[in-house]
């Protein structure tokens, strides 16, 4: 897969509403996924293999992680050549960035920020050549569970700085 930086100006790009937005970058998809809460907390279902955004992911190497962040942290920004990233936001806030990184792309260059966690539970699948991470926002600790269509492999990521000139992406407070 042949990737391209983008020369963006400084922004957060598209802030992404609905699931169904216009702005969405080519083949991200998104989905809500139910919460179900009583008096001891709340329970979620992450997803079902050969169901749902993960429908196609193969049980063979189909990997399950975690991540907890800290408030005000801030991972980002990453790429894969082939693996296709299923995020759910379990706990806390989310300022997801994306940015389509795929050289040829209808939508290359374009940026996505969505608002996604506890106050907004979105399913978003990342495929690949698109660029993504995030900043944990609010006052709680935030934890990201993540699928993968394959088992983790350093040779199919790549790193890009998350202030990169060229993604030009703001993480300042937007609504100051």
């Amino acid at each position: 897969m042949d990737l391209l930086l983008p020369q963006n100006q400084i922004g957060i790009g598209s802030v992404i509403l609905r699931p169904d937005s216009p702005d969405v970058i080519d083949g991200v998809r998104i989905q809500p996924f139910p919460l179900w809460p009583d008096d001891r907390g709340y329970f979620l279902e992450v997803g079902r293999i050969g169901e749902g955004l993960i429908n196609e992911f193969p049980p063979e190497s189909t990997q399950v992680s975690a991540a907890l962040s800290y408030p005000g942290t801030i991972k980002a920004f990453h790429h894969h050549q082939h693996q296709t990233d299923f995020w759910v936001p379990a706990q806390g806030m989310f300022q997801v960035a994306l940015v389509d990184l795929r050289k040829g792309s209808p939508t290359h260059g374009r940026r996505n920020t969505i608002y996604v966690g506890e106050l907004r539970p979105w399913q978003i699948i990342i495929p690949p050549g698109v660029g993504h991470g995030y900043k944990v926002v609010g006052e709680r600790a935030g934890m990201l569970i993540y699928v993968t269509n394959r088992k983790y492999n350093p040779k199919d990521e790549g790193r890009i700085a998350y202030d990169d000139a060229g993604i030009a992406y703001d993480w300042e407070l937007q609504h100051k």
